[in-house]
């Protein structure tokens, strides 16, 4: 199994990591720096990374970086256009759920002020509750109603893509999770949190998530 993931400035090496576990699987870096969109028809599925906001029409707010990387927004666009082309399961992670529902129409807000408290990462990310929403594909995979996973996020969808479904959401009403409305589509899960680094390891909120990944590819391949 080969497993495409697009590259961070930050962390990145949690994501190869927490994908690989203990399995046969091999890792694809999917860089903005190599510009290497045809690695992307060696790869099963494909997971996209967190990392710097998305550059936006105005890119003048609070807590926005010093440097954006339309680079990075550019390529990983089209990577995520030529994964839907071709059904792979696709995993979003942070910025990637943001750049999902971008992709599909929605918008984003740029900064979450009073609600960072809870969300933007201070030395360490923040903990949380959120709440699942019963009859989603999300449910079916953890099995829970609600639990706590971690933040390290200033934006956080605005307006949700039409084709999108909202799957989980904290109390303050920031949208953590996105998956398609027609599940049986194609395999497109999304969350706000790090599951790649989520701890303890074992929660569902990380290991299951990484599972059923994991098992649609392997049905995929089949």
């Amino acid at each position: 199994m080969k497993i495409g993931i697009t590259t961070s400035e930050t962390s990145f090496h949690n994501y190869p990591k927490w994908i690989k576990g203990e399995d046969e699987i091999e890792i694809i870096e999917l860089s903005y720096e190599t510009q290497n969109l045809n690695d992307l028809k060696k790869c099963d599925g494909v997971v996209f990374s967190g990392g710097v906001d998305i550059c936006p029409q105005n890119p003048e707010y609070e807590n926005a970086p010093k440097l954006f990387n339309t680079i990075r927004d550019q390529f990983e666009t089209e990577i995520l256009r030529l994964a839907l082309e071709h059904k792979m399961p696709i995993l979003g992670i942070c910025r990637g759920l943001q750049l999902i529902n971008n992709y599909f129409g929605g918008d984003l807000q740029l900064d979450l002020g009073l609600k960072n408290n809870a969300h933007k990462k201070g030395k360490y990310d923040k903990i949380h509750e959120i709440y699942i929403d019963s009859s989603s594909q999300l449910f079916q995979i953890t099995g829970q109603e609600k639990g706590f996973v971690n933040s390290a996020h200033h934006q956080a969808i605005n307006n949700l893509a039409n084709c999108l479904n909202i799957t989980a959401a904290s109390l303050d009403g920031v949208i953590e999770a996105v998956e398609l409305k027609d599940v049986s589509s194609q395999f497109l899960m999304a969350v706000q949190w790090h599951p790649e680094r989520l701890e303890p390891a074992d929660s569902p909120f990380s290991k299951n998530i990484r599972e059923a990944f994991l098992k649609h590819i392997s049905q995929q391949k089949i």
